[in-house]
């Protein structure tokens, strides 16, 4: 049997054809994609080498290739020089095809400065898209209009077109790392004044939502678009952007923009077999469990540390859901229920 070292001792020269061609060439498209460099490391585990290897990979590329010391670990990273970097992208018809589809996504947001850099890149897509095929179908279905056939359609996205100037100012706050102030909703419906450090703009539930925090202190919070209003981007000052800043911390799948730095309730829901198999098939949280029961039931466990978005959730299932834990959310969905029942008398 194999030791645990012993896979990585068999790394080296890889055998077959053109092999090593191609390993050049994915060296080549690692050093693009990460403009401020790889470790002789990074390469040799992403290339599936020794570091040995890695290193002759390098010395073999047909470039000039700058490298710097990192501080405080002592690596050396490899990075292509700054000039030389492609400013062009190559793509097949199929991949223009692909980004055209997703166009409708940002069809809210239309009347922006961001728009219609977006319109214009759709545009210069679908030249790429409708050039003519070639080999034996060439000329074949030229006229097919293939990107009204291949799209993403969002459900029910709200409209921001009296909000295009605080877009466009978020979207240059989030690229340059500018603090903003901006008016604030509050759930009271009173508008207070506040400054945030924006660290991305995220599309959520066909919705624009700002992840911030106030003035780059305290947790990181998601801000809707819609309850901003009267920006002002502080083009004078910078804010850092922390090392472990990541989007994925803070999407909770179906249920909200938040980070789950402490898990404070188990959500327990059975969910009646009618629709328990279509609903399951979606990964709805990162901690979703399921308990399937003889008769076609699931239980459903999640671990949130958020609950506001669970209850609407719950509602939305009517008479095939019911909460079994934690009691609050129980509580919560049957005085929702409870209020919606004495609308109708």
């Amino acid at each position: 049997m194999d030791g645990p070292n012993e896979a990585f001792r068999r790394r080296g020269r890889p055998a077959g054809t053109f092999t090593q061609h191609r390993r050049m060439a994915e060296l080549r498209r690692l050093l693009v994609q990460h403009p401020k460099g790889v470790t002789l490391h990074e390469i040799a585990a992403h290339l599936d080498v020794t570091p040995r290897s890695a290193r002759r990979y390098l010395n073999a590329l047909p470039m000039e290739l700058e490298s710097e010391v990192e501080r405080p670990s002592g690596q050396k990273r490899w990075r292509i020089p700054a000039v030389d970097v492609p400013r062009r992208v190559a793509l097949r018809r199929t991949q223009a095809y692909a980004l055209i589809a997703t166009r409708d996504l940002f069809e809210s947001i239309r009347g922006s400065a961001l728009y219609e850099e977006i319109d214009l890149a759709t545009q210069t897509l679908l030249g790429v898209a409708r050039r003519p095929g070639r080999g034996p179908n060439a000329g074949v279905h030229e006229d097919a209009s293939l990107e009204q056939r291949f799209r993403f359609l969002p459900f029910a996205p709200p409209s921001y077109a009296d909000k295009s100037e605080e877009l466009d100012t978020i979207f240059h706050a989030v690229a340059e790392l500018h603090p903003i102030e901006c008016s604030w909703l509050e759930d009271d419906g009173t508008w207070v004044r506040r400054r945030l450090s924006p660290y991305a703009l995220v599309f959520y539930k066909d919705a624009l939502h700002c992840l911030a925090c106030a003035s780059n202190r305290g947790p990181v919070k998601a801000h809707a678009l819609e309850r901003i209003a009267d920006t002002r981007c502080i083009v004078d000052e910078r804010f850092e952007l922390p090392d472990d800043f990541d989007v994925e911390d803070y999407v909770q799948g179906q249920f909200g923009l938040w980070r789950n730095d402490e898990v404070v309730h188990e959500v327990v829901v059975e969910i009646d077999a009618s629709v328990a198999g279509a609903l399951l098939s979606r990964r709805l949280h990162p901690s979703q469990r399921v308990e399937l029961h003889p008769d076609g039931r699931a239980r459903l466990i999640l671990d949130l540390g958020d609950l506001s978005e669970v209850v609407p959730w719950v509602l939305g299932l009517g008479p095939h859901a019911e909460v079994i834990a934690p009691p609050e959310l129980r509580a919560a969905v049957a005085e929702q229920l409870q209020a919606a029942v004495a609308r109708y008398g």
